[in-house]
C-alpha cells in the first residue's frame, strides 16, 4: 500500500494537481484498492485529523491578521518600524524586516504577513527607487518569519501531530526568528550600500517618539497575546480569539478605519483560507494513518537508524531531505505527514524535540520561499503584480542567508532552548526506538 500511495501522490504532483486533492486521492486510491470495505472510515478519519482544539487557533490568527491590515495596525507598525531604522542606508528594507518581525507576533502566518505588510511596503520601496523584483523577494524572505516567531501556525501544527508542548515550541521560536531577522537586516544593510541603493530612505519618517505614541495600540497587541500566553492566563488557542477581539475593537473604536462593511469581505478572506489550511490537514490526517498503518514510519526509522550513525549526520540529511519536501509540499501538510516519523527519530539520537520542532519549522518556511511551490512568493509575486521567474535574481542570496542561519540553529541547540529552559524544566530525552 505504501508503494501505491506515495506513487500516486508524486504522479498527482507531477500533473500539477492541488497538494490537498493529491493527498487526498492518493490515500482514497490506496483503501479502494487494498481495503475497499474500509473506505467508508476515510470521512470520519479526516474528520478527526482536524477535531482537535489547538487547531481552532488557525482560522482566528488568520482572521486577526486581516483585521489588522484592514484596520489600519499594519500602517501603523510599519510607521513605527521605519522611525527605528529608516535612517540608515537601506533602512526602508530593514524597515521590512522588523516590521515582518513584529506583525510575526500576532498573525502566525507567513501569507497573511506578506499581504499586510507587502501591500504597503512594496509600493514603498518602489517609490524610493528600489527594483520591484528586489522589493517582492525581500518581502517574501521576511514574511517567513511569520511562521518563525511565535505563535505560529505551523508550530502549532507540528506540537498537534508530534504531542509536543505548543508552549514550549512558541517560546523555543523566539532565538530562530530573532537571529534571523537581524542577520537579514544586516545583510540588506551591506547590501544597500554596495548597490548604492537607499540614501534617500529617511524622508518622511516621524521621530520614534511620535511614531511610537501613534503605533502604541498596535505594539500592545503582541505583549497581551504573548504576556497572556506566558503568563498562563490564557492557552494559545485562547489567544487568537483574544487577538480578534482586540484587533476588531482597535480597528473599529480607536483608529476607526475599520467599516461595518469591511467586515464581510474581511471574513470572506479569512474563510478562505482557513478553510484551504484546513483541507490539506484532513487530507493529510488520512494520508499519515494510512501510512502509519503501513508501517512506513519504523521502516524509516530504522534505516536512519543504520545509515546515520550520529546526531550530526542525522540532522544534515533531515535538514537536506526536508529541503526538498518543502520546494513541492506545502508547510502544513509535510509537517502533518513528516512530524510523527521524524520525530522519534530525533529522540533516538538525543535531539530535544523543541529543538527539532524548531530545526523542522525554519527549515520547511523555507519552502515557502522557494520555487516551483513557494506560497510567499506568489503572495508577493501578486501584491508586485510581476511574474514568478522576475523574482527569482534578487532571491538566491536571500535563501542562502537563511540556509546559513538554518545551520546555525540546528548545531547551536542552545539559540532555539535557552529561553525555553529558563521558563520550563527541560524534559529528559530517552531514546524512543533502536537496540535495547
Amino acid at each position: 500500500m505504501a508503494i501505491t500511495l506515495l506513487s500516486t501522490m508524486l504522479l498527482a504532483f507531477a500533473f500539477s494537481i492541488s497538494i490537498a486533492v493529491a493527498i487526498g486521492g492518493s490515500a482514497m486510491l490506496g483503501i479502494a484498492v487494498f481495503e475497499p470495505g474500509k473506505l467508508i472510515l476515510a470521512p470520519k478519519e479526516m474528520f478527526t485529523a482536524i477535531d482537535k482544539f489547538p487547531l481552532a487557533a488557525i482560522p482566528f490568527f488568520i482572521l486577526a491578521g486581516n483585521l489588522m491590515e484592514t484596520g489600519g495596525i499594519s500602517r501603523r507598525l510599519v510607521e513605527f518600524a521605519k522611525s527605528l531604522v529608516g535612517g540608515l542606508q537601506g533602512g526602508l528594507p530593514m524597515t521590512c524586516v522588523l516590521t515582518c518581525m513584529i506583525f510575526a507576533a500576532v498573525s502566525g502566518s507567513s501569507v497573511a504577513t506578506t499581504f499586510a505588510i507587502g501591500s504597503i511596503l512594496i509600493p514603498a520601496l518602489v517609490k524610493h527607487g528600489y527594483p520591484k523584483n528586489y522589493a517582492a523577494a525581500l518581502q517574501a524572505t521576511s514574511a517567513e518569519l511569520g511562521v518563525i516567531i511565535p505563535p505560529s501556525i505551523p508550530m502549532i501544527l507540528f506540537g498537534v501531530s508530534a504531542e509536543v508542548s505548543i508552549g514550549e515550541l512558541f517560546i523555543a521560536g523566539f532565538g530562530p526568528g530573532l537571529l534571523i531577522g537581524g542577520v537579514l537586516m544586516v545583510f540588506v544593510h551591506l547590501y544597500c550600500r554596495w548597490r548604492g541603493w537607499g540614501l534617500q530612505d529617511g524622508e518622511g519618517r516621524l521621530s520614534p517618539g511620535r511614531a511610537a505614541w501613534n503605533a502604541s495600540w498596535a505594539l500592545l497587541m503582541p505583549v497581551i497575546i504573548l504576556g497572556g500566553i506566558y503568563g498562563g492566563i490564557f492557552t494559545p488557542t485562547e489567544a487568537s480569539v483574544v487577538a480578534v477581539f482586540y484587533a476588531l475593537t482597535v480597528g473599529l473604536f480607536v483608529h476607526r478605519e475599520l467599516e461595518l462593511k469591511d467586515l464581510v469581505p474581511v471574513f470572506r478572506k479569512s474563510v478562505i483560507s482557513s478553510a484551504v489550511i484546513m483541507f490539506i490537514i484532513a487530507n493529510a490526517g488520512l494520508f499519515a494513518l494510512l501510512i502509519t498503518r503501513a508501517g512506513v514510519p519504523e521502516a524509516i526509522g530504522a534505516w536512519l537508524t543504520d545509515v546515520l550513525k550520529s546526531p550530526g549526520w542525522f540532522l544534515l540529511g533531515v535538514n537536506a531531505a526536508l529541503f526538498v519536501i518543502g520546494m513541492f509540499i506545502e508547510t502544513s501538510a509535510a509537517i502533518i505527514v513528516l512530524a510523527p516519523i521524524l520525530v522519534p527519530v530525533a529522540r533516538h539520537f538525543g535531539v530535544d524535540p523543541v529543538h527539532f520542532g524548531t530545526i523542522m519549522v525554519v527549515n520547511l518556511a523555507l519552502g515557502m520561499i522557494t520555487p516551483p511551490f513557494g506560497v510567499n512568493l506568489f503572495a508577493a509575486c501578486t501584491v508586485a503584480k510581476i511574474s514568478l521567474d522576475q523574482i527569482v535574481k534578487y532571491l538566491v542570496p536571500f535563501v542562502l542567508v537563511v540556509l546559513g542561519c538554518l545551520m546555525l540553529i540546528t548545531y547551536v541547540p542552545g539559540i532555539s532552548l535557552w529561553l525555553r529552559d529558563l521558563v520550563f524544566a527541560a524534559p529528559a530525552v530517552a531514546p524512543a526506538i533502536g537496540p535495547q
